[in-house]
């Protein structure tokens, strides 16, 4: 074996960097954990010095060092089936991967039995991460709002439970996009309209009611037609029967999600209703569902990216010890198809 060869093989250490860039170790060190205690010559010639070596920070000796385990969870208190079928939950961890992409944090997906949060809880308090974002929470939700006060903790939407004041959320305003949605089957001249609700132990679910009422309060109508679906096609091609099964007639439908639309659009036809000639329909979500639905969707777009990427955000600078708002809300917009 040649010196030559033998030097290539020689991993590139702080003190090499040190040697090459003429500072001391403490100036490199400083500079890879991103201190803002050092000079912008030192910063210079310790970055050209890293780049000529080649040399890569040791994470483990970083995380020793600052007790940071530079690990973020992300955790779905979902079944497998549904995480993988349910394009939200896609769009979401686009924008939280893109986000942490530019930071030294990796990102851990965790898809949670809802029959055994205190498991996950148990591992994201065992050291394992900095930080967790919760998406999709249901009614029970106490053990994530509990884990809160032990761990930088955001959430992806509201938490049912009452416990968490202090919880730092990211969301979109569910009843005030709904009561839009709502509106805008009033303003193209529906009166009787009815609604397909989602989980009413999820925040999102019972807000989404709560604006569709809102709506019909404003006009001086009733709020009786309601069916609860599940955000599945099935679930809104289920609720669709029974409200048709009521025997009450309704011109308009708002569906609190593109999925359970797509599945009642389909109820619909297979008892020769029209949309929307017969029947209007506005829902949530700009997703494949919305936009491939025969007639497209007149919907509400929520960006599940855009709110990945606040989330991750928010964590992040709880991790980092900044001040951080208690709410985020992402914006809204309706989109105009042929629902309606």
């Amino acid at each position: 074996m040649t010196e030559d060869s033998t030097a290539a093989r020689v991993t590139p250490t702080l003190e090499m960097v040190a040697a090459v860039a003429g500072v001391s170790r403490s100036t490199v060190s400083r500079v890879v954990n991103a201190s803002p205690r050092v000079t912008p010559d030192a910063l210079k010639a310790v970055t050209a010095a890293i780049d000529q070596l080649g040399y890569v920070p040791n994470r483990a000796a970083r995380s020793l060092a600052s007790r940071r385990t530079f690990t973020i969870a992300l955790v779905i208190p979902e079944n497998t089936a549904k995480f993988f079928a349910d394009p939200y939950f896609a769009s979401v961890v686009q924008g939280v991967a893109m986000y942490l992409s530019g930071t030294d944090y990796t990102l851990t997906l965790i898809i949670a039995s809802e029959a055994e949060p205190e498991k996950t809880r148990r591992y994201l308090q065992g050291g394992n991460v900095d930080g967790a974002l919760i998406l999709s929470h249901h009614r029970d939700d106490r053990s994530y709002v509990q884990l809160a006060r032990s761990l930088p903790v955001v959430f992806g939407g509201r938490p049912m439970s009452q416990e968490g004041e202090e919880n730092f959320i990211v969301d979109v305003d569910n009843v005030a996009a709904s009561t839009v949605a709502t509106r805008y089957l009033l303003d193209h001249g529906r009166r009787r309209l009815a609604t397909i609700a989602g989980p009413q132990n999820m925040a999102a679910g019972i807000d989404r009611v709560e604006g569709w009422r809102a709506a019909l309060a404003e006009a001086g109508l009733h709020s009786d037609l309601l069916e609860e679906g599940d955000f599945t096609p099935e679930g809104g091609a289920a609720a669709m029967e029974r409200l048709l099964a009521r025997g009450e007639p309704f011109d308009g439908v708002f569906i609190a999600s593109a999925q359970m639309a797509s599945g009642a659009l389909g109820a619909l036809r297979s008892h020769g209703l029209s949309v929307p000639a017969d029947v209007a329909i506005t829902s949530m979500d700009n997703d494949y569902f919305a936009k491939n639905a025969t007639p497209p969707l007149t919907t509400i777009d929520q960006p599940a990216g855009v709110q990945g990427t606040k989330i991750a955000e928010v964590l992040v600078r709880l991790i980092n010890g900044e001040e951080v708002e208690k709410l985020t809300l992402i914006p809204t917009e309706l989109v105009e198809r042929d629902s309606v």
